[in-house]
C-alpha cells in the first residue's frame, strides 16, 4: 500500500464526520442559504476546524456564492478543497538539512508520541543516506532513554544517553560534542515533556538553547513540537504553552489515524501561524512522513473505494 493509501485509510474517521458529512448536506441541500452555512459550520466545528478557521471557511463559501463563483451546492466541496489546501500552504514546511549537523529539539507534553516520532525521524533521514544521531534528553520519563535507544538501533544510529534523572543539558552537551566529532548530518533532541509549570519549562529549555548555542550559535535550526491529533482542540492549547516557551519552527502531529477530529490540521496552520511538517497515519515505521497540503486535502475529500 502506499502512502497516499496509507494516508487515505488514516483519515477515514475524520473523512466519516467530516466530507461524508458535507456530501450528504449537499446532497439534500437545494441552494446555499443560511441553513445550508449553519450545518456546515456544525459539520467544520465537529471536526475541530476551529472557531476562527471555521468562521473563515463559511465567510469565503458565502462571499463565493454571493459574487457567482459557485453556482450551487455542488461546488462547494470542490471550493472547500482548493481553499483548504492554499490555506495549509506554507513556504517553511520543508525540513531543510542544511548546517552541519542541523539540530532539531524536539518538544511536546508527554504521550503524544515524541520518542516514537524522533524514532521515525531518524529512520526516515537514515534512508536517505543521512547520518544521524540522537539525544536522550528526556531523562525523567521512566525508560524514554531505552525506547529512544531500540529506535536508534532501529534506525542504524548512534544514541546519546545518560542514567535516569540525570541533568538534560549534560545529555545534551555531551550530544552536541558528538555529534560534531562524529560529523553527523542530524542530531534530533528529546525534551521532557512535563507541562508541571510554564516557569520549569521554560527555565528547562533556556538551559538546553544556551548549551546548543554554545557550540552552534545558530542552533536549534529547528524546533519540532509534538502534537497529538486525537485531543482535538487541546492540542491548540498545548501549542500556545510551547510557543511561549520555545521557539516552535513547526508541528509534528501524530496519530491522525486515530481521530475523527483531523480538522484540527486546519486549525493549527491557521489560528497558530504554525506550518504542519509531518504527519503520522499509523503506528508502521513507514506510517509517517512529510506534511503536503495538496495531497492531504485530496486524500481527505477522497471517498472514492
Amino acid at each position: 500500500m502506499g502512502f497516499f493509501e496509507r494516508l487515505k485509510e488514516g483519515l477515514s474517521k475524520t473523512r466519516r464526520n467530516f466530507t461524508d458529512r458535507i456530501q450528504e448536506l449537499v446532497g439534500l441541500s437545494a441552494a446555499i442559504d443560511d441553513d445550508f452555512l449553519d450545518e456546515l459550520e456544525m459539520i467544520l466545528l465537529s471536526a475541530d476546524v476551529g472557531v476562527k478557521t471555521t468562521e473563515k471557511l463559511i465567510d469565503a463559501v458565502r462571499k463565493a456564492a454571493k459574487k457567482k463563483e459557485i453556482s450551487g451546492t455542488e461546488d462547494v466541496i470542490p471550493f472547500l478543497k482548493k481553499y483548504m489546501a492554499e490555506m495549509l500552504a506554507d513556504s517553511g514546511q520543508r525540513t531543510r538539512i542544511g548546517a552541519k549537523p542541523t539540530v532539531i529539539l524536539v518538544v511536546g507534553v508527554n504521550g503524544v508520541g515524541k520518542t516514537t516520532t524522533i524514532g521515525k525521524l531518524a529512520n526516515y533521514f537514515t534512508l536517505f543516506k543521512y547520518k544521524v544521531v540522537l539525544a536522550a534528553g528526556d531523562t525523567f520519563r521512566a525508560a524514554a532513554g531505552e525506547q529512544l535507544q531500540i529506535w536508534g538501533e532501529r534506525a542504524h544510529c548512534d544514541v546519546i544517553r545518560h542514567a535516569e534523572g540525570a541533568d538534560p543539558a549534560a545529555v545534551v552537551f555531551d550530544a552536541m560534542k558528538a555529534a560534531i566529532a562524529r560529523k553527523a548530518d542530524i542530531l534530533f533532541i528529546d525534551t521532557a515533556g512535563r507541562l508541571h509549570n510554564k516557569a520549569n519549562l521554560m527555565n528547562e529549555l533556556e538551559k538546553i538553547h544556551r548549551i546548543i548555542k554554545r557550540e552552534i550559535p545558530e542552533a536549534p535550526h529547528e524546533t519540532f513540537l509534538v502534537l497529538d491529533a486525537t485531543t482535538g482542540q487541546n492540542a491548540i492549547n498545548q501549542a500556545k504553552v510551547f510557543m511561549e516557551t520555545a521557539k516552535v519552527t513547526g508541528v509534528v502531529l501524530t496519530k491522525l489515524d486515530g481521530t475523527a477530529k483531523g480538522g484540527v490540521v486546519v486549525a493549527i496552520k491557521e489560528e497558530l501561524g504554525l506550518p504542519v511538517k509531518w504527519i503520522g497515519v499509523g503506528e508502521g515505521i513507514m506510517d509517517f512522513r512529510p506534511f503536503e497540503p495538496d495531497k492531504f486535502v485530496e486524500a481527505l475529500f477522497d471517498s472514492g473505494k
